[in-house]
């Protein structure tokens, strides 16, 4: 395991009384596991967001209305044409009209980026978001 630093920090009694619910909701054990998850979260998004060619992984998610005209068809038509990107993509039901699905991605930033940019975009997605993280972050 690595070494271990210590460090102080001020902070406002509301702010850190609203950290401590939020940190309960989510079952950290304590502030310091909440913190070093915090970080971590922020550098792997930096890391991604400063440069296109970082090798990522992540997720796109997709709501949409499965009546809508040939929709379903220009989405399974934009997956096939990055066929490569893919890696699995799961298609739930979550009602009579509605579909959830989740597609997991792979390749540098700016290709999973684009990917998701295409299919979110697809006219009558009614909500997408793309979520990328890396396989091994640059944390040190």
């Amino acid at each position: 395991m690595a070494e271990l630093a210590r460090f102080g920090i001020s902070i406002d009694q509301q702010l850190l009384d609203n950290f401590d619910r939020l940190i309960t909701s989510k079952s950290y054990v304590n502030r310091s596991e909440a913190i070093r998850d915090m970080i971590r979260s922020a550098l792997v998004e930096d890391q991604v967001d400063r440069t296109d060619t970082t090798p990522t992984i992540g997720t796109v998610t997709l709501v949409y209305n499965h009546h809508t005209r040939d929709l379903s068809d220009k989405l399974t038509e934009h997956q096939h044409a990055h066929h490569d990107a893919i890696v699995s993509a799961l298609h739930v039901h979550l009602d009579a009209h509605h579909c959830l699905e989740v597609i997991v991605v792979r390749g540098t930033a700016a290709q999973v980026k684009h990917l998701a940019d295409g299919l979110i975009g697809t006219k009558g997605v009614k909500h997408g978001k793309l979520v990328l993280t890396m396989a091994e972050p640059e944390m040190g």
